[in-house]
C-alpha cells in the first residue's frame, strides 16, 4: 500500500483525492483516462453546487417566473378581448365611482327634459320623467353587478359544501344530497329563482340570492365529481401513507385541487347570473322604483318602445355587452390558464 493511501485526509476531509483510473493501462504503464476530482476551495465550484446553484429559488428568479405567467395569460389575446377588457374597466369605474362619469342625479326628474332624445346634454336621451338614461345606468351598475357577485357566491358556497360532503362522506349523505341535486336540476334556474324570490319577498338581495340558490345544484355536482377523481389521484395517496389525518388531507390537498373548475363555472356563471337577476327585475321582483337597475330600466321604457326605442334598447345593450365581455375574458383566462 502507497503513502498516498494511507495518508488521512486533511482539513477535515478536504482535499485532494485518490484518482480513479478507468479503462485499459496505455504503452508507458499509465492510465489511458483518468479522473481526478476538483478539491472545492474558496475559489472553484463542482459542477453538482452550479446545478445547485442554478435550481435554487431566489427572489430575483420569482419576479421572471411571474412576469412569464401573466405574458402567457394574455399572450393569445386577440382584439376582442382587449375591448371585453375595456368594458370591464368602464363597468368597474361604473361601479367604484358612479359620481364622476355623469353629472346627473338618476333620481332627480326634469319635467322639461321628458322623452327627449340623445343629445349634447343627454347622452342616452331621457325617460318618462326627464331623468337622464345615462346616468341612471351608472348608477344602476352596482346594482346588478353587486347582485350577481352575492348570487354567485351563494351558489358557490353552499355547492361547494354540499359537494365536498357528498363525495367525502358518501353512503346515505351522499344518496340525499345527490337526489336533491336532481329534483333542482330538474326545475328550470330561472323558474326556480322566482319561486325563491316570491318565497322570501322582493328586493335585490332576495333575488341575488334566490339566482344563487337556483344555481345550487350545478356547483354541487361539479365539485362532487371532482373530489371523487382528485381524491384517488397518487399524492394524495402518498399524502395519507406518510401520516396524514383524513381531514389534513382533505383541506390540504382535495379540496384546492378540485377548486380549479368550480372556480371556472363561477365565473361563466356570472353571466348567467347578470340575465337571471335583470330577468327577474323586468319582471317586477328586484328593485322597487325609482331605484335605477338595468333589468327594471328594460321595463319601464318598454311602454314607449313605439316612439321611444333608445329607452329599450340601450339598458338591453348594456346588459348584453356586459354579459359578452365576462363571458369573452372567463374563455380567455381559462384558455390562458391551460397553456402557462
Amino acid at each position: 500500500m502507497s503513502a498516498l493511501d494511507q495518508a488521512p485526509p486533511q482539513g477535515g476531509g478536504v482535499g485532494l483525492q485518490r484518482p480513479t483510473t478507468h479503462g485499459p493501462a496505455g504503452a508507458d504503464g499509465t492510465a489511458a483516462s483518468r479522473e481526478v476530482s476538483r478539491p472545492a476551495g474558496a475559489g472553484g465550484v463542482g459542477q453538482a453546487g452550479l446545478a445547485g446553484a442554478a435550481q435554487a429559488p431566489t427572489g430575483r428568479g420569482r419576479r421572471p417566473a411571474l412576469l412569464k405567467g401573466l405574458r402567457a395569460l394574455n399572450s393569445g389575446w386577440r382584439a376582442a378581448d382587449w375591448v371585453a377588457a375595456g368594458v370591464l374597466v368602464l363597468l368597474l369605474a361604473a361601479l367604484l365611482v358612479p359620481g364622476l362619469l355623469t353629472p346627473y342625479d338618476p333620481l332627480v326628474a326634469d319635467e322639461s327634459q321628458i322623452l327627449a332624445g340623445p343629445s349634447a346634454a343627454h347622452w342616452f336621451g331621457t325617460d318618462y320623467l326627464g331623468r337622464d338614461l345615462l346616468s341612471r345606468i351608472i348608477h344602476g351598475t352596482g346594482r346588478t353587478l353587486l347582485g350577481s357577485a352575492v348570487a354567485v357566491l351563494v351558489g358557490l358556497g353552499v355547492g361547494t359544501l354540499l359537494g365536498t360532503l357528498a363525495a367525502t362522506l358518501g353512503g346515505t349523505v351522499d344518496a340525499l344530497i345527490s337526489r336533491v341535486v336532481d329534483a333542482l336540476l330538474a326545475i328550470p334556474g330561472l323558474l326556480l329563482a322566482m319561486v325563491v324570490v316570491v318565497s322570501l319577498g322582493f328586493g335585490s338581495l332576495n333575488a341575488a340570492i334566490a339566482v344563487g340558490i337556483s344555481s345550487v345544484a350545478t356547483f354541487t355536482r361539479l365539485m362532487r365529481s371532482e373530489v371523487l377523481t382528485v381524491r384517488n389521484l397518487t399524492f394524495v395517496e402518498a399524502s395519507r401513507h406518510i401520516g396524514g389525518s383524513p381531514a389534513r388531507v382533505l383541506w390540504r390537498h382535495i379540496v384546492p385541487n378540485s377548486f380549479t373548475a368550480v372556480l371556472s363555472l363561477a365565473s361563466l356563471h356570472f353571466g348567467t347570473a347578470i340575465l337571471w337577476i335583470s330577468a327577474l327585475s323586468f319582471l317586477g321582483y328586484g328593485a322597487p322604483p325609482p331605484q335605477p337597475e338595468w333589468g327594471l330600466l328594460v321595463s319601464e321604457g318598454r311602454q314607449y318602445i313605439a316612439t321611444t326605442p333608445w329607452l329599450v334598447v340601450i339598458p338591453s345593450l348594456a346588459i348584453g355587452m356586459t354579459v359578452w365581455a365576462v363571458n369573452r375574458l372567463s374563455h380567455t383566462a381559462s384558455a390562458g390558464r391551460n397553456h402557462v
